[in-house]
């Protein structure tokens, strides 16, 4: 596999993880898994989830960036990353959080988002 699609499939798996540390903790509460857990508890549980998207999301830089031979400017790895976790948020979002609604102008912010995509990699 070439260093176009190792970036891409580490930045999902990389934000897979992301999300789950950063807002699983809330689908948990809200079940009553965790609900009385300390604060403390469920940051070091996130950053150990975290830790995990790091193992992905360092080499999907590392391998990506033009700088390391990879096809990716700085700023198309960033916005693809973007692009990518907000992607994985909302697949998240619909499926752990069935009460949240995509509206119109979360549509729009998305398509917005993609127009950067488009523009950082224009020559």
């Amino acid at each position: 596999m070439n260093k176009f699609i190792y970036t891409i499939i580490f930045l999902i798996i990389a934000n897979v993880f992301m999300t789950l540390a950063w807002y699983g903790h809330l689908k948990m509460s809200a079940t009553g898994l965790i609900k009385n857990w300390p604060l403390i508890a469920i940051i070091l549980v996130s950053w150990g989830i975290a830790f995990i998207e790091y193992c992905f999301q360092i080499p999907a830089n590392k391998i990506g960036f033009q700088g390391n031979g990879g096809p990716y400017s700085l700023m198309q790895l960033k916005v693809l990353q973007e692009v990518i976790s907000i992607s994985i948020f909302i697949i998240f979002s619909i499926i752990a959080f069935k009460n949240e609604s995509i509206r119109w102008n979360h549509i729009i912010a998305f398509v917005c988002i993609i127009l950067a995509v488009y523009f950082v990699f224009k020559k």
